[in-house]
């Protein structure tokens, strides 16, 4: 359904679509290439990698949601600032953490 006749992705210059699509797709890359991990994990670091993978599969969508032209470039960067704040919690494990076997 179209309102008014806009078309949001007419709005987006290609470049920043294309942009944002690509940076997508490297979250997904990211998160695809640590999920197989979880169950190495011991139990109780589990759960909070997990929640931080969903966390970089919601910020992948915001960039989906942007390129589309749903959202707007501000709300990208504000979903882009809470993800990052929400990653530098106080219970994030650094993989020095990790590699350390503390």
């Amino acid at each position: 359904m179209r309102i008014a006749k806009w078309t949001p992705t007419k709005l987006i210059p290609g470049w920043r679509r294309a942009r944002a699509l690509r940076c997508a797709q490297v979250l997904d890359e990211v998160v695809n290439s640590q999920v197989g991990l979880l169950p190495q994990l011991p139990v109780e670091l589990r759960r909070r990698c997990a929640d931080q993978l969903a966390e970089l599969v919601l910020l992948a969508q915001s960039y989906r949601h942007f390129a589309a032209g749903w959202i707007s470039r501000q709300e990208l960067e504000l979903r882009g600032a809470v993800t990052l704040g929400r990653l530098a919690d106080a219970e994030y494990v650094s993989s020095v953490q990790l590699g350390d076997g503390e």
